[in-house]
């Protein structure tokens, strides 16, 4: 049983406590006996949200073993960030957490408890000039979706939340549950850690009903050729009905989004720490490093070799802690 304490504060973003809160429940039915949730107040009782709706969360005081600290974002994050009490209990949770983690502006508490100094963190896009400005022991990249370094785990704006969620779900009980869970969500199981612009299941128009299993199968078979004609016949569609229906649909030509994906899935598994860009080109379809190469800078604006050098660095100082 994994305790997972959500701290709350008057202010906060409903979405970045409800969406992981659903992430965690719906995995703890797949697997029972995963989490215990508890959501948590310096001011306990019913503690308004930026929306006015209240939610119900017990005392800061007196909490003791967590197994994860997760707090949320929102307009109050300030006030909360400076409330001295909050800092404390944060820092006292910190000691023997697990995991710490943040969603959206959630990161200026920790950062304001100095638990970030000196770390690689992100947050909301619009809050990270002035991030930047008030925190700048903080290495604070604003690409990120979510980002870990160490046991502290830091995510950007809002839907974020469900994306950090679903990759602690998958850290303490396998992608299969990660995946059932993402689906149970109707959300997509995995987003690379860059900007939303690099995630090519973000740019596609959702499928409703015809394209959602080729696109699985697109994404359980990348190493193999992928042409219009051959997803079309998978399709039972000719070459012509096929490209247009799916543009329709997906919101982007076929070709295109075997690309995109074919990006995303090399992204992640530069980021993964994969051993050899050339592999990944491999594996991903491309055929060799140049075209993936090009596929890499006409999508994310940024080579294959910038992703793996970053995944480098992070290794690096990782084992010299």
């Amino acid at each position: 049983m994994r305790t997972i304490i959500l701290l709350i504060f008057p202010g906060f973003q409903i979405l970045d406590a409800a969406g992981p809160i659903a992430a965690f429940e719906i995995a703890g039915r797949l697997c029972p006996g995963s989490y215990a949730l508890q959501l948590a107040a310096v001011a306990p009782g019913a503690v308004p949200s930026s929306a006015g709706v209240s939610l119900s969360a017990a005392a800061t005081r007196g909490l003791r073993a967590v197994d994860t600290l997760l707090i949320a974002g929102g307009e109050g994050v300030d006030a909360a960030a400076a409330c001295a009490t909050t800092r404390r209990f944060v820092l006292r949770m910190a000691e023997s957490a697990r995991r710490v983690a943040s969603v959206c502006s959630g990161a200026y508490v920790l950062a304001r408890a100095g638990l970030l100094d000196g770390r690689r963190a992100t947050t909301h896009w619009r809050r990270t000039p002035e991030f930047a400005r008030r925190f700048p022991a903080v290495r604070l990249e604003p690409d990120r979706i979510f980002l870990r370094d160490g046991k502290f785990w830091t995510s950007a704006g809002i839907s974020a939340g469900i994306d950090l969620a679903l990759a602690l779900i998958e850290q303490d009980l396998g992608e299969s549950v990660a995946r059932s869970t993402a689906q149970q969500l109707v959300v997509y199981h995995r987003r690379p850690g860059g900007q939303s612009q690099f995630s090519a299941l973000l740019d596609m128009a959702r499928p409703v009903q015809r394209f959602g299993g080729l696109l699985d199968y697109v994404r359980g078979h990348l190493r193999e050729r992928l042409s219009v004609d051959d997803l079309a016949q998978r399709s039972h569609l000719s070459a012509r009905q096929f490209s247009r229906l799916f543009h329709a649909e997906v919101g982007m030509p076929p070709a295109r989004a075997v690309e995109a994906l074919r990006v995303e899935a090399a992204r992640t598994a530069l980021e993964s720490g994969a051993a050899s860009i050339q592999r990944v080109a491999l594996d991903c379809g491309f055929g060799h490093a140049e075209r993936m190469r090009r596929s890499f800078l006409r999508i994310t604006g940024m080579p294959p070799a910038a992703v793996k050098r970053r995944v480098t660095r992070r290794d690096h100082r990782g084992s010299l802690t």
